[in-house]
């Protein structure tokens, strides 16, 4: 959430007055019917305010989860996950994090994503079926952690 904050912080002090400054000058330019700098400043400018708009809903909306009071027998939000592919017999390891977060390259598994959901609510030894275009994948549940 403090990256978030951060960087709203960065788009509202830094980039807002920049984007600002340009259509300013821009407009000293004359004629705005044919300025294509003015036209591009306003562009970004729209594009700007859509990025603030959103990371101030996703604020608005954001909620702090104690993981203390998450149940650690099962896979959750925030639990960290070893499993087997029982297809491709590779073990593998993922946390299950919000949509906004996730990031495959670090290990970070939505859990709006069909893995996700397929893991969510599952315990130690238990097989979760995921359908993918292949057909259907099997993952066994090896460790559940926080």
């Amino acid at each position: 959430m403090a990256n978030l904050k951060a960087e709203l912080h960065q788009l509202k002090t830094v980039e807002r007055p920049s984007i600002s400054a340009q259509i300013g000058e821009a407009r000293d330019k004359g004629d705005l019917s044919e300025n294509a700098e003015y036209d591009a400043a306003k562009e970004a400018q729209g594009m700007l305010e859509m990025r603030i708009s959103k990371l101030e809903e996703r604020l608005s909306n954001a909620r702090i989860v104690d993981e203390s009071q998450l149940d650690r027998e099962k896979v959750l939000i925030l639990s960290t996950v070893r499993i087997m592919n029982q297809n491709m017999k590779k073990e593998l390891i993922y946390t299950l994090v919000a949509e906004n977060e996730a990031d495959l390259k670090a290990g970070k598994l939505s859990v709006e994503s069909p893995f996700g959901r397929g893991l969510l609510g599952k315990k130690v030894g238990e097989i979760a079926e995921i359908t993918v275009p292949n057909g259907i994948l099997k993952l066994e549940i090896l460790e559940i952690t926080r």
